[in-house]
């Protein structure tokens, strides 16, 4: 009777202590408290607090289709310019925007993101950082472009040379609706002097102004290259007129340099005629005087003929946040063949 009194209770032991373990093997935790994610409107549309912080945090950007016609396909990926005259390519962007209230004012940071397509063999994609820069109380400094990347608002002036994204420190004065700034460019991938002196790591100083009067607006900027001691001018403006918006350019090179080389001098005019609350028409035309059509092979624009330019660009906005455009372009000269290329464009942003 003893071991079997034993023996029951051993077993009603177990027992007990089995049923405390599976008991405590269910308990759930307790839910931690959620934050959900607040609408920051300080900076605008598109804005959220980050969880956690007081920095808001806006992405954005757009998906592009296009099929150029008479154009390199190297231009979007390609390594291979290939036979065809025609070339459909794909581009996703993304854009994170940063801001976050200090005692100097809004702190902001940009990533663009890009990756183009030619095709889906990875030898005619590519990816790169479109952007990537600092702002605080007028000073901009990292990856960005320059005011030389502005334009007209059609695709047919040429009015900068080579790439107008650099690495660069910038200070610009902004009051309502005037600025003016200086910047400092590294020109890694502009032009050189042809005989070779200088290693492939310019310095540009670049000088801007704009703003706007009522229905006029204006820039001025100019850029110095130190490398090639040569520099350019600027001048643009728009008005608006009857149903559209006049715009005027007209840009001066002392020599070949990475602001501009295109020629020595170019005027260029558009009318951008806003037919429907849809549909833009924008006809433009350009004349170059001394055209450069060399490889980079000179220095200065001696012995080039003029050229001139005209061309038609259509945009359509198919519906909100979706579009299409359409351009086509002619080109002759003094020394050159005569050119047609343009493209159509379908394009969602988000």
């Amino acid at each position: 009777m003893n071991i079997k009194s034993l023996l029951l209770g051993s077993a009603a032991a177990l027992a007990v202590v089995s049923g405390a373990q599976a008991a405590d093997a269910i308990v759930a935790a307790e839910p931690e408290p959620v934050e959900y994610v607040r609408v920051c409107d300080a900076y605008g549309t598109g804005y959220f607090y980050i969880p956690g912080t007081e920095t808001c945090l806006k992405i954005e950007g757009y998906i592009r289709f296009q099929v150029d016609v008479a154009k390199d396909k190297s231009d979007h990926g390609g390594d291979n310019p290939g036979t065809s005259d025609w070339d459909a390519f794909t581009r996703g962007q993304v854009q994170f925007t940063a801001k976050s209230d200090t005692e100097y004012g809004p702190l902001t940071g940009v990533i663009v993101l890009q990756h183009n397509a030619d095709a889906a063999n990875s030898a005619f994609q590519n990816s790169i950082l479109d952007s990537a820069y600092i702002d605080i109380a007028g000073f901009r400094a990292g990856l960005f472009y320059s005011w030389w990347d502005d334009g007209l608002s059609g695709e047919t002036d040429v009015l900068a040379s080579h790439e107008t994204l650099h690495n660069s420190i910038r200070y610009q004065y902004e009051s309502g609706d005037f600025y003016a700034g200086i910047s400092v460019d590294e020109l890694e991938d502009g032009h050189y002097p042809s005989d070779f002196s200088e290693s492939p790591n310019n310095v540009g100083v670049a000088l801007g102004l704009g703003g706007k009067a009522g229905a006029f607006t204006y820039q001025i900027i100019g850029g110095y290259d130190t490398d090639n001691e040569q520099g350019a001018i600027r001048a643009m403006g728009t008005v608006a007129i009857g149903p559209g918006t006049l715009g005027l350019a007209a840009v001066w090179a002392s020599g070949q340099n990475s602001y501009y080389d295109q020629s020595e001098w170019a005027v260029a005019a558009e009318y951008a005629i806003q037919a429907t609350d849809k549909l833009k028409i924008t006809p433009g035309a350009e004349y170059f005087g001394n055209y450069n059509d060399a490889d980079g092979s000179q220095d200065d624009f001696d012995g080039f003929g003029d050229a001139w330019k005209v061309g038609v660009t259509v945009d359509y906005q198919i519906t909100d946040n979706f579009y299409a455009k359409a351009s086509v372009q002619y080109l002759d000269g003094d020394d050159i063949d005569d050119q047609t290329q343009g493209y159509f464009r379908l394009q969602r942003a988000f």
